[in-house]
């Protein structure tokens, strides 16, 4: 039992020496390799960077969409306190680029030699009938184009009326284009009666000039209006005049000079010159101030470079060389002194105006000369001549003569902001160059406005468009419009963009503000050049004509090439702008940020035959611009101009280019300085410079920023407007699969309705109560008729602002446009900062201190010209030191003005 009982091991022993056999170990399952942490990260970041870029790709092609679809009206409503997303704006609106592409499609060749021959084939000088019906049918052209209203009687207001000065005043309140005609009455004169002769020593004529313009019918217009305008001087003093003949060269202020100093006594003496140079009024000016009693101006072939028939050139209507019967009249008028009605200086000339005898208008009878009675007095007076008395008539009739300014306005959506372009319509004869070239170019600008209308576009800011009358005689319609409205313009004028005369030759050239100058070449780097494929307006600045020829006068390349040099001072290639066109007003008198644009003569040209009869419309289409790409060109830049600064966020003025050029300015100033004797301190100006400098910078940064602001809102909105359109989308399609209708179609197509509703009415003729024995009975059908009630009545709240929670944050919208337009208030007074109310010494009309027409040049700009002055005229530190002084004061005042 014992052994029974005896309990066997669990395990069998097994002998001590013996290694116990390998259990079977069980297969090993293969180790699963781990994706590091760090990798799983990155693939899942590159995965969420890939939607992240897919998605703002998408975001970005949709938001940029949305935005160039709807931020015209969103602008709107920001800028002019209409509420943002009108519901019948839903529709794409031009704007920005869209626009300007528009725009540009428009000018044509064919539509602008129409308008040249309308304008160009007759007669049309200040005052006259032939003046009165171009002005109408300018008027005419607004009106079509534009769609302003034409009333049963023309819109002709007499300047100093309510009517007229309602039309201007009312310009920031018009909801409707308008156009009207503003009639100014400035003295001027008309010539009853000319004659020149040479004199024997008994006091008979041995020579009687011809001095009326000579055409056939070789050229149509020519021949047969060639003394429809007599050759004359506008302006010019009547009466007669006898003396020995003196030669003066150009006129200008060192030719007189030069006489002076060999001792030539031009006391009761006549003196011819040339034309060139200087501005003809500032010829007779300096004839008559050493003592000339006349002043005779001639065409010398000599000005006119390799195009003589020196060098085998044919004169014209057989070629392009000098008529030599051909004369340039014009204005002698001191243009300097101040341009406008002589009989008012500074105040309009109503018909009614106090008038005061004119200082700007010589004490001299002139008369403009051809070449060919030019050669037969010059004979007189050379070596071995027989210099013999000459005699001069010039009588003329001075008197209050009617002028008409036509007028036309686009409303904008900012109605105090204004850009205003402008052309002069009247001719000295025809004026197919001067100025029915800028006449036809302003026609096809205002065609490509009236497409942009007809398309729905209203631009940001009110577009002023004028036809100015008698800028001939001296500025005068768009000075005393500008003299009539000075404080409606330094409120509301940003910029100013003139025409005069578009093409009299194959160089463009751009005049400007410098705040506007890079503005103004970036335009032209964006046109193509009219007549080189390939290449841009811009490049036009370097193009000269095709006529050579191997005879030149050294005297007329020297003046050109300076006159080249002077116009292109600017660091940008853009000139200044001295006076000699309308744009005179609005820089130097309130100061406006003002620009001209145009293709001049060169040296190789065709000639250009100015203020003459020859200025014609066969002239213009054989020899000036052939094809008329030119006249598009300047078309398609000055309409460029006014879109782009219209309908820009920011006013593209370049304040710190401008700040930048006072420093050269001044630099130019102390090199006069240091050829003379005059001791002036110019350290606090320099400083006041550097200031207005350093608070352009800042103002620069302000108008970025306050501008990128604005967009960055703009682009909030697109992408909300995107959400919510999805998200509507989405909220359809589950309706529909729950088999319900959507009913948010509907009410998009009864908000986009702008058309006031009418609700069917039916009448029971067993109802009383009515004037007709019948009373209104509107059916009801079930729901339908008071759910669209509803959406209307939703849509109308919409539309007139009433909503109670606005879809976008208006608050912010509002404060960024506030910046914004903050910012533009700065941007349109820096010119105005160097308007000094008491002007510049002996021409205190001219109120720039920055830049206006040198003393004796007329055209050309003299930068810091009272400074200037006190050195090359003046030649007085007393006076040098008070006007570094005053200017000092004028900019520091403006770098606190603009300072953010």
């Amino acid at each position: 039992m014992a052994d029974l009982d005896e309990k066997q091991p669990f395990i069998k022993s097994e002998p001590v020496d013996e290694i116990p056999p390998p259990a079977a170990a069980a297969t090993p399952r293969p180790r699963k390799r781990r994706v590091p942490k760090w990798l799983t990260f990155v693939l899942k970041l590159a995965v969420l960077a890939y939607c992240w870029v897919s998605l703002r790709s998408w975001l970005k092609v949709n938001v940029d969409a949305v935005v160039e679809r709807h931020q015209a009206q969103w602008l709107a409503s920001a800028f002019s306190d209409t509420p943002v997303g009108h519901p019948h704006h839903r529709g794409k609106v031009l704007f920005g680029k869209k626009a300007e592409q528009k725009f540009l499609s428009v000018p044509n060749a064919d539509s602008a030699i129409a308008a040249s021959r309308q304008y160009a084939t007759k007669p049309h000088m200040a005052g006259t009938p032939g003046d009165f019906e171009t002005a109408k049918d300018f008027l005419k052209l607004l009106q079509t184009e534009l769609g302003a209203a034409a009333p049963a009687s023309l819109p002709i207001y007499s300047a100093g009326t309510p009517e007229s000065r309602n039309a201007t005043l009312g310009i920031t309140k018009l909801k409707a284009p308008t156009a009207w005609i503003d009639t100014y009455y400035p003295v001027m004169n008309t010539p009853l009666d000319h004659s020149l002769k040479i004199l024997n020593e008994d006091g008979d004529a041995v020579w009687t000039a011809a001095l009326e313009e000579v055409a056939d019918d070789t050229d149509p217009e020519a021949g047969k209006y060639y003394d429809a305008v007599t050759t004359w001087h506008g302006l010019s003093r009547g009466g007669s005049a006898k003396g020995k003949l003196v030669y003066a060269n150009y006129g200008t202020k060192e030719d007189f000079d030069e006489l002076v100093e060999k001792g030539v006594n031009l006391n009761g003496t006549i003196v011819i010159t040339r034309y060139g140079g200087i501005f003809r009024g500032l010829k007779v000016k300096g004839a008559q101030e050493h003592g000339a009693v006349a002043c005779l101006i001639y065409s010398d072939p000599r000005d006119d470079g390799t195009v003589t028939s020196q060098n085998g050139y044919a004169p014209y209507p057989h070629g392009p060389a000098r008529n030599p019967n051909s004369v340039q009249r014009g204005s002698t008028q001191f243009l300097s002194v101040y341009p406008g009605d002589p009989t008012t200086p500074g105040y309009p000339s109503y018909e009614n105006s106090t008038r005061t005898n004119g200082t700007n208008i010589p004490s001299i009878p002139s008369l403009p000369l051809s070449w060919a009675n030019a050669q037969v007095l010059l004979e007189e007076i050379k070596e071995g001549g027989a210099n013999r008395t000459i005699e001069l008539v010039n009588n003329v009739d001075d008197k209050v003569i009617p002028i008409w300014n036509t007028m036309g306005v686009i409303p904008g959506h900012i109605k105090d902001e204004v850009v205003v372009i402008g052309n002069h319509r009247d001719a000295w004869v025809m004026g197919a160059s001067d100025p029915s070239s800028g006449t036809a170019s302003i026609h096809e600008v205002i065609r490509g406005l009236g497409e942009l209308l007809r398309n729905d576009w209203t631009p940001l800011r009110t577009i002023v468009i004028a036809s100015w009358d008698a800028e001939e005689y001296g500025l005068i319609g768009s000075t005393e419009w500008g003299e009539d409205f000075a404080d409606w313009i330094d409120e509301h004028v940003v910029a100013y963009f003139n025409l005069d005369s578009s093409v009299s030759g194959s160089r463009f050239r751009a005049l400007a503000t410098p705040s506007l100058a890079h503005f103004v070449r970036g335009i032209a780097e964006e046109i193509e050049h009219p007549t080189k494929p390939g290449k841009t307006l811009w490049d036009a600045t370097k193009d000269s004509g095709v006529l050579t020829g191997d005879h030149i006068d050294p005297e007329a390349l020297a003046m050109y090439e300076a006159s080249e040099a002077e116009s292109a001072a600017d660091s940008t290639g853009v000139g200044l702008l001295g006076s000699g066109s309308d744009f005179t007003v609005f820089v130097q008198r309130v100061g406006v940020a003002s620009n001209n644009i145009g293709f001049q003569s060169t040296l190789q040209d065709p000639v250009y035959h100015y203020h003459s009869v020859f200025d014609s419309e066969r002239w213009m289409e054989t020899y000036g611009d052939p094809g008329f790409g030119r006249h598009v060109a300047i078309a398609k830049h000055l309409g460029l101009q006014t879109v782009r600064l219209a309908d820009a966020i920011v006013l593209p003025i370049n304040t710190t280019h401008h700040a930048l050029e006072l420093g050269h300015y001044l630099d130019k100033v102390e090199s006069i300085a240091s050829t003379t004797s005059l001791d002036v301190d110019f350290s606090g100006l320099r400083s006041a410079i550097h200031s207005l400098q350093k608070a352009s910078h800042k103002l620069d940064h302000e108008k970025t920023k306050a501008e990128k602001k604005l967009k960055k809102l703009l682009r909030r909105l697109a992408m909300r407007h995107i959400v919510r359109r999805k998200i509507r989308h989405a909220f359809c399609k589950l309706r529909k699969m729950l088999g319900k209708e959507c009913p948010h179609h509907e009410r998009v197509a009864a908000l986009a309705t702008n058309a006031p509703h009418t609700e069917k009415t039916f009448e029971c003729s067993s109802m009383k109560n009515s004037r007709n024995g019948l009373l209104p009975f509107k059916p009801r059908v079930g729901r339908a008729p008071a759910w669209a009630k509803e959406q209307r009545e939703r849509g109308e709240m919409e539309i007139s602002g009433k909503r109670k929670k606005p879809s976008f944050p208006m608050k912010r919208f509002k404060k960024a446009v506030k910046r914004v337009r903050e910012v533009n208030k700065k941007l349109t007074s820096f010119e105005r900062g160097f308007i000094h109310e008491d002007g510049i010494k002996d021409r205190e009309w001219y109120r720039n201190l920055d830049v206006a027409p040198g003393k004796w040049l007329g055209y050309g700009a003299t930068t810091f010209p009272a400074l200037t002055e006190a050195f090359t005229i003046e030649k007085n530190a007393t006076m040098a030191q008070y006007e570094a002084n005053r200017l000092q004061k004028l900019i520091e005042k403006l770098a606190r003005e603009i300072k953010v």
